[in-house]
């Protein structure tokens, strides 16, 4: 493991806890300081590591078999650790070749049987990200026969078929992170397979090992000069949690840090055209949308779905409170995955909406919505509340915190739901298989479709299964543009904006990419200049 300095660990350690003052007016050449809100980082065990901020840590702690580039996201999925692969001829198993000479962090040799023990870890621990390879087919009991080493290459048999490009997308997640078997081993603790001691520590191929990780306050990399991309030129980068938004702006402009993840929409006008400051705008995977309960009397009439499509004043919250910030989209598959749409028909039109319920008979109906206490939900939902009113339609709000709208929403609770829904994965099967796919409508689910008690058509999901096992990218792709064309016109569950992260960054920093729609955060590409 990387050993650090005593004084290396002090200066890290001071950046990190910095007051605003002009002792640190410019934050070091070879380090980046990064302020953002990381209170969610549960586990750095990659094969446990399931939310924003922790996969943004994990994606520079490790590397994977596939990936993507952070300054081509759109070209997909990249050889990394394996520089090729073959599929066999029934479809069912890939061959992965690993690349010569690649190293781990503590020196030890990046082999096939590190690979395929990582994947065999994270089916066996079967923690939540473990259903991106289960999927497949692979199960604790089955997956040393399905996900096997072979000299320089390593086999993944799955159950089925699936598309090439399917498997690599789900290859390129956290989840799939080769792991140093031969370090982990020394700190198994019982069963847990090295998770109690991977949740602090890294034992990974990265362009950055784990120097620290204080809980709610700071986390610490440090550069991996033997990292088989190429030595990073940000020989430390600190991750400092400041949870709002003023403060992170005040230590943007007093340069005691290079990027502010985490601005509002005032904020970010405060600080556009400041000199020495600049905006980087990135579509992520997140999608803002409206789930209407199929099981409230009300909501389960298609002419009140039909009406609430002209009850969104989507261009009236684009421009205001969402500005910058999120983009009108109206498809469950983000802006930047196979078969992404860029069709918006639904257009605000409250005479519109008055017509459908007055040709239905409706004049007048109370729902009720229970909405998180961010406020960006709250106005989004006060927004839609006004937009009913003029239509004859009562929206009640009940404003809850996150997990007791969660709580309520799992159980199938909520008549309608505001809220985001982030991939799992970069392919368009993490949206579809949640937002078009529910086998057992009267039994118990987990999909967004289950939750709200949506029937999906049988052959909308017949299509949705269908496109995971096309070879046929082109094929594939349109198959998506079309389970989506159908699930606009009919579906209770309305997607309205995408996320767009704002970073505002001193001037100085080059190369900056927070992993747009597909992916996590990447330092290793990051420069500064004069």
């Amino acid at each position: 493991m990387t050993r650090f300095s005593p004084r290396a660990i002090l200066l890290a350690s001071a950046i990190a806890v910095a007051p605003l003052s002009a002792a640190w007016a410019d934050t070091p050449a070879d380090v980046l300081v990064v302020a953002g809100t990381i209170d969610d980082i549960i586990s750095l065990d990659p094969a446990q590591s399931f939310e924003f901020s922790g996969n943004d840590v994990t994606q520079n702690l490790y590397s994977r078999l596939v990936d993507f580039d952070p300054l081509n996201l759109e070209a997909g999925f990249q050889p990394s650790l394996a520089e090729k692969w073959e599929v066999s001829e029934d479809g069912k198993t890939i061959t992965l070749t690993l690349r010569e000479g690649v190293t781990f962090q503590s020196g030890n040799p990046v082999r096939a049987e590190d690979a395929a023990w990582s994947l065999q870890r994270a089916v066996k621990l079967d923690k939540s990200p473990a259903f991106i390879l289960t999927q497949f087919g692979l199960t604790p009991d089955n997956v040393d026969q399905m996900v096997k080493a072979d000299g320089n290459t390593v086999s993944i048999t799955m159950d089925q078929p699936y598309a090439q490009s399917f498997v690599l997308n789900c290859l390129s997640a956290s989840v799939a992170s080769v792991i140093d078997k031969e370090t982990v081993m020394q700190h198994v603790e019982g069963e847990d397979m090295g998770n109690t001691w991977l949740t602090t520590n890294s034992a990974g191929s990265g362009a950055y090992a784990l120097a620290a990780w204080r809980p709610n306050e700071v986390v610490q990399l440090t550069a991996f000069d033997g990292y088989f991309g190429g030595a990073p030129k940000m020989k430390r980068v600190i991750v400092k949690n400041v949870q709002e938004s003023s403060a992170q702006r005040l230590q943007l402009e007093a340069g005691d840090i290079d990027v502010a993840r985490n601005l509002t929409p005032s904020d970010i006008e405060g600080v556009t055209g400041k000199e020495g400051i600049v905006i980087k705008d990135e579509p992520r995977g997140r999608i803002l949308y409206m789930g209407m309960s199929q099981r409230d009397p009300m909501l389960s009439q298609a002419p009140v779905q039909q009406a609430m499509r002209h009850l969104i004043d989507f261009e009236g919250m684009a421009n205001s409170f969402l500005k910058g910030q999120w983009k009108i989209h109206q498809n469950f598959i983000p802006e930047g995955y196979l078969g992404a749409s860029d069709e918006n028909p639904w257009k605000y039109d409250v005479e519109a909406a008055k017509k459908i319920l007055a040709d239905a008979g409706i004049t007048n109906a109370t729902i009720t919505t229970k909405v998180r206490d961010l406020r960006e939900y709250l106005d989004v939902a006060q927004t839609i509340q006004a937009s009913m009113a003029q239509a004859g339609l009562t929206l009640n709000i009940e404003q809850m915190t996150g997990a007791q709208v969660l709580d309520a929403y799992r159980a199938r609770e909520v008549p309608i739901f505001l809220g985001e829904w982030g991939p799992d994965y970069a392919d368009p099967q993490t949206n579809a298989g949640t937002f078009a796919w529910n086998p057992d409508n009267e039994g118990k689910g987990s999909t967004l479709a289950w939750r709200n008690s949506y029937a999906v058509p049988a052959a909308m999901q017949e299509t949705v299964k269908a496109a995971t096992l096309e070879g046929d990218s082109d094929k594939r792709k349109q198959m998506y543009l079309d389970i989506q064309s159908e699930y606009r016109a009919d579906a209770p569950i309305l997607p309205l904006f995408q996320r767009v992260e704002q970073a505002a960054m001193r001037d100085t920093v080059q190369g900056w990419s927070a992993g747009g729609a597909v992916t996590s955060v990447m330092y290793h590409q990051v420069t500064k200049g004069e």
